[in-house]
């Protein structure tokens, strides 16, 4: 992850999950009877709460329960959660600004007519605020946009025009009309202000705020559609849709920028004698991303979900440009590693592990007849992604050395998360790819000469207490112990993404076993949380370590004979494609800073413009 994917990433912090729409329902009534109390002034306290139910809740409840059936009648996706969210915003809105007006006309000369403009101005705010997000989030065609986001100022001028009697100023209607549309005798003697005037007033304000938002909305999405051929708030509303409601339709934005690429699968199975799977490894080179489950961000639970024995998905040597953009690409990647599964010819030896010390680098492998596994770590160094190219010529040194297949492992066990300007991930022409090369080929020709034994498998699995809020996914922990001549080594794999610097040191200092090493599967389930959330930043250490011993414990008394053998195949996927992902994230961050500062601009023009137009108008 680079500086700026890190930026971009971190803004998830701001994104929240809508709450259920009754709730948002239900603080809507409880501040609007909390505003009639203080606002009017009749002789009963209910009758005051009453009258703020009327008169500001009705609006909001109007917003809440049609908005999301007219928005999805024409072709929206609004859900009732986000819509009563949005209405109980607004209403929050409106009172904010009737509070500040009426504090104003207190301390001042301006009277009750200086509040009822201020509340014509929080009209037209709020349908400019709903018009921006319903563009954002559902329609981009302003017309069809202004249609949902115009309920709440709608209710809340027809219910001014029938109380306040505007009707009586006006030449129209019968008796019929009179009866029903105007209605001052049943209101508070605060609305008897209002004059047709007002209602022309918030229509010319609605078209300028309207006007505003049309002008931000294109301003802030023409770099996205220039340089990536695609919609900004496409990504938008993917982006919360996923984060607030658990929804997939970030995919069809991904789908848009992607590209296809060729990526290896790699798998390492052990079997008894008896002919059982005992444990997996599998090794799709792609990066478990973007978040959550969509694209591959769910992928080891997946590959999981496909091994007889325990499965270990471990991280591959690959960044965030390898992301899946969608789910069904998974499958093409399980139907490679099941070919490459039934390709496989077992062997009865292995090698004893051994380490290669190279620069930054520090990289355990272990030989399994012609084949080896290969596990790098930059710790005690802090590190990230290892970018694709490095990871392939990487195993192109190893098999150079003499390795026939290479199934190699980004341990991803060391990260300071977004902190600095160098993120560590791993470049082709850095100082560390040239050091993962030389390892590669060191620990290749060691592997390669090494004399080889029958060899004992243990493994030991536990889900944990502990979930994706405390940055540990549903695999758990995962713990398998390979026994072969005088030496016992263990590869503890943990479902989680990346991990506190010292932590993976402690581990493997603390094991006792001859050699170990502590790997993560990368999965990005546990981001939708936290935008890092890495293993040990919300568990307590003492307590992590002291399960990982029992687990290879456990692992160790579990050893029996085993065979072993390693296989690949190709998978044709769609990912992000090079340097999409860069693309992606400083286009979102230069919008965000943009679009802030833009919509601040226009909202002082606009409300600047509006205070003119007060003046000018007739009272």
């Amino acid at each position: 992850m680079t500086t700026t994917q890190g930026n971009l990433a971190a803004l998830s912090r701001f994104i929240f999950r809508a709450p259920n729409w009754q709730t948002s329902a239900t603080f809507a009534l409880l501040i609007a009877a909390m505003t009639g109390v203080a606002a009017f002034d009749s002789q009963f306290v209910l009758d005051d709460a009453y009258q703020g139910i009327f008169y500001i809740g009705v609006p909001t409840l109007t917003a809440s329960f049609l908005t999301t059936p007219i928005d999805r009648w024409l072709g929206g996706q609004l859900t009732w959660n986000r819509s009563s969210l949005l209405a109980l915003a607004c209403e929050v809105v409106v009172v904010a600004i009737l509070t500040v007006a009426g504090t104003i006309a207190f301390l001042t000369t301006l009277g009750q007519h200086f509040v009822f403009d201020a509340l014509l101005l929080a009209l037209a705010a709020i349908f400019a605020l709903r018009l921006l997000v319903v563009m954002a989030v559902s329609h981009r065609n302003p017309f069809l946009a202004a249609i949902p986001a115009s309920l709440q100022t709608a209710t809340a001028a027809l219910l001014l025009f029938v109380y306040s009697g505007t009707l009586r100023f006006l030449e129209v209607g019968g008796p019929i009309l009179q009866a029903y549309l105007s209605r001052p005798q049943k209101a508070p003697a605060e609305l008897l202000v209002i004059v047709p005037n007002d209602f022309l007033l918030l229509a010319v304000m609605c078209l300028l705020y309207s006007g505003a938002v049309w002008a931000v909305v294109n301003m802030v999405d023409r770099p996205w559609r220039r340089n990536l051929g695609v919609s900004g708030f496409d990504f938008l509303r993917g982006f919360i849709g996923h984060i607030a409601e658990g929804s997939s339709e970030l995919e069809e934005f991904f789908e848009d920028i992607g590209e296809e690429a060729i990526v290896p699968v790699t798998v390492l199975a052990f079997k008894r004698r008896d002919g059982t799977e005992k444990a997996r490894f599998v090794l799709p080179m792609v990066h478990p991303g973007p978040m959550g489950e969509i694209g591959g961000g769910n992928l080891p639970e997946r590959v999981a979900q496909e091994a007889d024995g325990l499965a270990f998905p471990p991280h591959a040597t690959a960044g965030h440009d390898f992301n899946l953009v969608t789910t069904r690409e998974v499958e093409r990647l399980m139907a490679a590693a099941r070919r490459a599964y039934d390709r496989i010819e077992y062997h009865e030896a292995a090698s004893e592990s051994h380490r290669s010390f190279t620069g930054e680098v520090s990289m355990l492998g272990q030989a399994f007849g012609d084949d080896a596994l290969l596990v790098s770590t930059f710790s005690p160094g802090t590190a990230d992604d290892v970018d694709y190219g490095v990871g392939l010529s990487t195993m192109a040194e190893a098999r150079g050395a003499g390795i026939d297949d290479v199934l190699l492992v980004d341990a991803h066990n060391c990260n300071d998360g977004l902190e600095g300007d160098d993120l560590g991930h791993v470049t082709p022409g850095s100082r560390r790819s040239f050091d993962l090369f030389n390892a590669a080929s060191e620990l290749g020709g060691v592997l390669t000469a090494s004399p080889q034994y029958p060899f004992e498998l243990g493994v030991a699995w536990d889900e944990t207490d502990w979930d994706k809020t405390d940055g540990i996914g549903p695999l758990g922990i995962r713990v398998a112990v390979v026994a072969a001549g005088d030496q016992q080594t263990a590869y503890v794999l943990i479902d989680g993404n990346n991990m506190e610097p010292g932590l993976r040191d402690r581990i493997v200092e603390t094991l006792d076993v001859d050699a170990a090493e502590v790997m993560t599967t990368d999965t990005h389930l546990v981001n939708t949380v936290e935008s890092v959330n890495q293993v040990g930043e919300a568990i307590p250490h003492e307590t992590f370590i002291e399960l990982i011993e029992t687990l290879v414990d456990e692992a160790r008394a579990d050893l029996e004979p085993v065979t072993a053998g390693m296989a690949s195949d190709r998978a044709e996927v769609t990912i992000f494609g090079n340097d999409r992902t860069e693309t992606l994230a400083s286009h979102a961050n230069a919008v965000i800073a943009m679009g802030g500062a833009l919509a601040g601009a226009l909202i002082v023009a606009s409300v600047a413009i509006s205070v003119v137009i007060f003046f000018l108008a007739p009272s």
